[in-house]
């Protein structure tokens, strides 16, 4: 969530002393000894998988029934933590997830932790800003999760040891089909990404903007180095952390009053599905300016956007509470905010269930699907302990797991029951890890201002839902959020963000929509079904009834979703001794 609006370092210096004392005790001299990165090994890459090419027939084929791009963008869970067990796919099996943190050192309980299964749906949540991610992966061992969460809780939250161990331990938890049925349910009949990577290490906005732009100001950075970030906890570009856009609406009116991010004023996937309606951009458009003449140049004819957000519509000024406006990643930018025919593809979440009654989607068209603090439809958690839990964007702390995949459930449904599923792509994927373990080691790119990578960050999961999709496929093609702009590119024949002349110059400080490094994501498509030597999937095969949609927990068994867990050599069976799932 937002960070505190006041001076982190400042506090941090105030804090230095107790920090010395404390240090001064062997068990917490332990933890400051796992919170600390060895910096002794070289570069590491994600797990080596070739991009496949694909023929001119194929994108033909795709461009001709792909017609309607949604995404369903939910929140903070690493790949591990929702599908470590899930069959056939790089798990917690696996002998490079034993290589990586699959053992951790608890200081505080003096054990061992390892990978355990969790069946809750309300968890409290993690530590994921930029540097909890750094510290956790820890140059690639990915071991230092357990290790780092207890340091920072106990010696800068100065949380009591007891909580922090509770913290720490969580995030060794998975899920799996006992608590996410419908998730696993959709990546047993269509298709499943194990190698995509949160594009930033960072929390939700760095996420939420690298979906819409491929990166997160590394242009503007270089274009402009006085807004270089200072620090992971300070504005500037690019942007690493979750201060608030510098346009409204905002979810309280005190929001008006806080530090705001920078402008952003890099091109978008918003600009480039406009085509030659570019110039509508208007006001705020200086560092796009050639961008725009290039793309009405092209004359290529726009392809209609909407960004569907819980808690939009539900206020009025800059008062509405269900509304999470770091997740918006288009009101960041003045040249969308500020300029009226470019902001007219926002709408509230509710609006879309309308828009898909009334059958009033355009020709082609691609639409976000975003939730929040406060789910509209009634959904309580089975637990009444976690009572106040109402969000259905998967966030722990204030979403529900099954809230939000009831959520994910609902769109999917009103779309497989509408004429737009015989020409629609689905993608469920998630803006960052949420400090969750996970084994597999990021790529690095390029450097950020404090001298580390700007990305990748940890895995992510990602389903693809078509009736053109690959059917209980594992896609392991690397990538990360920037491959949907790739594929985007693709579908539409749009002119790649990083071929743009305002944003080429910087390259590879840019957009990573032109990297051969990541994948299109077309590997989840079939190739008989585009050609139309195998039948599409039908629209019942992604379908779950509204009475299991609505009820909380859901009447759904492993048995049901066609897929049971993979066991876990060496891993825990139960949560470890002393644990107790800590709720906010």
């Amino acid at each position: 969530m937002k960070l505190p609006s006041f001076s982190a370092q400042g506090h941090f210096r105030k804090l230095l002393p107790i920090f010395a004392l404390l240090l001064c005790f062997p068990a917490f001299a332990a933890l400051a000894h796992a919170a600390t990165p060895k910096k002794t090994t070289p570069a590491h890459q994600a797990a080596s998988h070739a991009l496949p090419t694909y023929s001119p027939q194929f994108i033909a084929n795709l461009r001709k029934h792909i017609q309607h791009v949604f995404v369903i963008y939910q929140e903070n869970r690493s790949f591990d933590s929702y599908f470590g067990t899930f069959p056939g796919a790089d798990n917690l099996a696996t002998a490079q997830a034993r290589a990586h943190g699959f053992r951790e050192w608890d200081s505080i309980g003096k054990m061992w932790i390892k990978p355990f299964p969790l069946r809750a749906a309300d968890t409290s949540d993690p530590a994921h800003s930029r540097r909890a991610l750094l510290m956790k992966a820890d140059h690639g061992k990915m071991d230092n999760f357990v290790g780092w969460e207890e340091h920072h809780l106990v010696t800068v939250s100065l949380t009591s040891p007891q909580f922090a161990r509770q913290i720490a331990i969580l995030t060794m938890a998975h899920e799996d089909c006992h608590t996410i049925p419908f998730l696993w349910m959709y990546a047993h009949r269509f298709a499943l990404y194990d190698h995509i990577f949160q594009a930033m290490y960072g929390p939700s906005t760095p996420g939420n903007i690298d979906l819409i732009a491929a990166q997160t100001g590394q242009t503007q950075a270089a274009r402009h180095p006085n807004e270089a970030f200072k620090s992971s906890y300070a504005t500037g570009e690019p942007v690493v952390n979750d201060y608030n856009p510098p346009f409204g609406p905002y979810a309280y009116p005190y929001q008006l009053k806080e530090p705001h991010q920078l402008d952003q004023t890099y091109v978008t996937l918003m600009l480039t599905l406009k085509g030659r309606k570019a110039t509508e951009a208007k006001v705020d458009s200086d560092d796009i300016k050639q961008d725009i003449g290039e793309l009405a140049k092209l004359d290529h004819k726009a392809v209609p956007w909407a960004w569907f957000q819980e808690g939009l519509g539900n206020g009025k000024g800059d008062d509405h509470p269900a509304y999470i406006p770091h997740h918006n990643a288009p009101q960041y930018f003045g040249y969308i905010r500020e300029n009226p025919k470019m902001w007219a593809g926002e709408h509230d979440l509710l609006d879309f269930f309308t828009v898909m009654k009334d059958r009033s989607l355009p020709a082609k068209s691609v639409v976000f699907i975003k939730g929040g603090m406060h789910n509209p439809f009634g959904w309580k958690p089975a637990n009444r302990i976690a009572a106040q839990i109402l969000g259905d964007d998967d966030h722990p702390g204030y979403s529900d797991s099954q809230i939000s995949e009831a959520l994910v459930a609902k769109v999917i449904d009103t779309i497989a029951r509408s004429p737009y599923w015989k020409s629609s792509a689905i993608i469920i994927l998630w803006d960052d890890s949420g400090g969750f373990y996970d084994h597999v080691p990021p790529p690095q790119f390029e450097e950020c201002p404090d001298k580390e990578p700007c990305g990748d960050g940890p895995r992510v999961p990602m389903l693809l839902i078509s009736p053109y999709a690959k059917s209980g496929a594992i896609v392991s093609n690397p990538g990360d959020h920037g491959s949907f702009a790739k594929f985007l590119d693709v579908l539409y024949n749009l002119p790649p963000l990083a071929s743009l002349p305002d944003e080429k110059p910087y390259l590879p400080e840019g957009p990573r929509d032109t990297n051969p490094r990541l994948t299109n994501l077309l590997g989840g498509f079939s190739a008989a079904r585009l050609a139309g030597t195998a039948p599409p999937i039908p629209a019942s095969r992604a379908e779950i009834p509204d009475s299991v949609v609505n009820t909380i927990p859901p009447p759904m068994t492993c048995k049901e979703t066609g897929v049971m867990p993979v066991k876990v050599p060496g891993g825990l069976t139960a949560p470890p001794k002393g644990f107790t799932n800590p709720l906010p």
